[in-house]
């Protein structure tokens, strides 16, 4: 390993976000409202070389986590191809992607075969009709067998991506709860995060995770210890439940002292936070081999401009319009 990506912080990031697009064909009200919104020129997403080059600079530099991200990453035609790449890059243990799920049923085992080692699907509601009126879309049950078909193929855990919402489904824990019992299922609720375009959405729609925190550790769920590649969720585990609950709490205190992941963008630029700048282009050092060594001092760099943590509690969201636009 020629060096480890570190900021000034003694972080060090072994997790890498990259997202393959920005397209999304759902229309989540907490995201993409309006649905996607191309522009007068379509963007040029990173190619399959481009791709490759990136990901082998961050494996050379203590990577081991790759995290497919969008938009909806399974748009691109080239995915498996994609997911087969990635896997193949000497240093990355895990190849992990996030789906709205409408392919899973289909695909997944294609991408397991590819060597997808770890999913998280967003599934908002168990009713299917909240479900409809959160994502712009009447695929629930579509995307519960896509679930259901990813452990039947073999993945040992399926990961499913929650936004809690007030008065949608903040009330659903007793649900989400009966429906993980018996499941292998990581349940993630995640708080809602203001952006640039959903300052009046977040108004009306957040609730703190603080209060699912303290109801699961008043029924008896346990903390989980955190691994180096781990993302930000606090896991909590109980005997009686085959399943787990994480929690996504990004107005936490110390939220980001932990933080070990970096963002690319579909085109090509390094974004050091979620809620951050507008970026550090990285494309033109993407286009041959004999960049690697450019393009990884480049990465590092950058790092020294990583702030110690977001700036959401003072109602700065940084340069980023939606989730959709750099991986969420």
């Amino acid at each position: 390993m020629a060096l480890q990506f570190e900021d000034n912080f003694q972080r060090k990031f072994y997790y890498l976000r990259l997202s393959l697009t920005d397209v999304c064909n759902f229309k989540c009200t907490y995201c993409l409202p309006d649905g996607y919104q191309a522009g007068k020129e379509r963007p040029c997403f990173l190619s399959l070389p481009e791709i490759r080059r990136v990901v082998q600079a961050f494996a050379l530099c203590g990577t081991t986590k790759v995290r497919l991200t969008g938009g909806e990453p399974s748009l691109r035609r080239d995915f498996t191809e994609i997911i087969r790449q990635v896997a193949a890059t000497p240093g990355i243990e895990k190849v992990a992607m996030t789906t709205n799920g409408f392919r899973m049923e289909k695909s997944v085992a294609q991408w397991q075969q590819a060597g997808l080692t770890n999913i998280n699907v967003s599934l908002d509601s168990l009713d299917p009709r909240m479900f409809h009126q959160i994502t712009g879309e009447n695929k629930f049950d579509q995307v519960m067998r896509g679930i259901e078909r990813a452990l039947e193929v073999g993945f040992t855990q399926v990961k499913v991506n929650a936004v809690l919402l007030k008065g949608q489904n903040d009330h659903q824990l007793p649900a989400f709860l009966e429906w993980i019992k018996h499941r292998p299922v990581q349940l993630r609720f995640i708080e809602l995060m203001q952006t640039g375009a959903m300052d009046h959405y977040f108004d009306r729609y957040h609730s703190s995770g603080q209060v699912l925190c303290r109801a699961l550790q008043e029924q008896g769920w346990q903390r989980k210890v955190r691994a180096s590649n781990d993302g930000p969720a606090k896991v909590f585990w109980h005997p009686d439940y085959q399943g787990e609950i994480g929690l996504i709490m990004p107005y936490e205190d110390g939220f980001c002292e932990t933080c070990n992941r970096l963002r690319v963008s579909a085109t090509g630029k390094l974004h050091l936070c979620l809620f951050g700048e507008s970026g550090v282009d990285l494309r033109d050092l993407l286009q041959q081999d004999n960049q690697q060594a450019a393009l990884m001092a480049r990465i590092q760099s950058g790092l020294g401009q990583k702030a110690s943590g977001h700036f959401l509690h003072q109602g700065d969201t940084g340069a980023t319009p939606h989730l959709a636009s750099i991986g969420g």
